[in-house]
């Protein structure tokens, strides 16, 4: 099939990849810019960029796709159909009238859930222990397209949103080439999704990552869990920021009938923190410009005492 694959992030490589190695014929690869990135603030190229130019394929950056010059760019490629998997901007309808059999999208939930930007974080936060996968066709609302395919998998209890995104983009790949496959042979019948059953996970934000010692000890771990890579769940220690990348619920601190403090160190070796109810242990932390490391080496170097308390006002 004749195709235009619109995406930029690590998570769209693998279904470029997988499209390439079915025999799609891939007539560009439409990205973003590339942007300033890390501390020299150097541009960088997205990820399906690399990926791209590994695969020997052409590819357009246009700063906005809504732009004439970049809808007769597109036109001109006489494409049967386009693919969408992360690309960053609102595809106009303009874009969307011109295949013939569509823009399928691949998105990493099981619609209707989950629309949005966010939904393999947002899965993890709100604790779901199933997500998926969900190929539909583009229409001019976020995420409201008829459904096409879906496939499901469940979220390891203490699998992160890197983890099971990797997980996911594989899975999408796959089933991208099956709806191909099926788009071909008009063999999918397309499913209106129920919106009444629709949630939305927006994009996070820097201020989300602050952990709330008053939540219980399951809901932090989620948020560390979901948070990472970005943008991590953070508390203050010692007046710095310390980033909490691993961790797991630990029993609740017998306080003979007063409740603790939240937030309150209450056991070092492990490193136990009190919560709203129950209690987290810490397993890896990053304490301000310095490197990721145990939570035990963490005690040790920093000498680590009981009913020392973690969080304070928000940064």
């Amino acid at each position: 099939m004749r195709l235009v694959f619109l995406g930029t992030p690590a998570f769209a490589v693998p279904t470029l990849e997988r499209m390439v190695e079915a025999g799609h014929q891939v007539l560009a690869v439409v990205t973003q810019p590339d942007r300033p990135r890390g501390r020299g603030q150097r541009p960088s190229p997205p990820p399906v960029k690399e990926a791209a130019a590994r695969l020997a394929l052409p590819v357009c950056q246009p700063e906005r796709v809504r732009l004439p010059e970049s809808v007769e760019f597109l036109r001109a490629l006489g494409a049967e159909a386009m693919v969408v998997v992360g690309y960053g901007q609102i595809i106009p309808q303009t874009v969307i009238d011109l295949a013939p059999l569509g823009i399928v999208n691949v998105h990493a939930s099981l619609l209707p859930k989950y629309r949005g930007a966010g939904p393999v974080q947002w899965a993890i936060l709100n604790g779901e222990t199933r997500t998926g996968v969900t190929t539909m066709r583009i229409d001019a609302g976020l995420d409201t397209g008829d459904m096409l395919l879906k496939t499901w998998t469940q979220i390891g209890p203490d699998e992160n949103a890197v983890e099971l995104g990797a997980r996911l983009a594989a899975m999408g790949a796959d089933l991208l080439v099956e709806t191909l496959a099926g788009l071909a042979a008009g063999t999918i019948v397309p499913e209106k999704q129920d919106s009444s059953q629709a949630t939305y996970a927006r994009l996070l934000k820097k201020e989300d990552g602050m952990v709330d010692w008053s939540l219980p000890a399951p809901a932090i771990h989620n948020r560390v869990r979901g948070f990472e890579p970005w943008p991590g769940a953070y508390t203050t220690f010692r007046g710095q920021t310390l980033h909490i990348w691993r961790s797991r619920p630990a029993p609740g601190p017998r306080s003979e009938g007063t409740r603790l403090a939240p937030g309150l160190i209450v056991a070092v070796k492990p490193f136990v923190v009190s919560c709203g109810s129950g209690a987290l242990e810490l397993l890896e932390v990053q304490l301000e410009a310095r490197k990721r490391i145990s939570a035990a080496d963490f005690a040790n170097g920093r000498r680590l005492a009981e009913n020392e308390e973690l969080g304070g006002p928000r940064l």
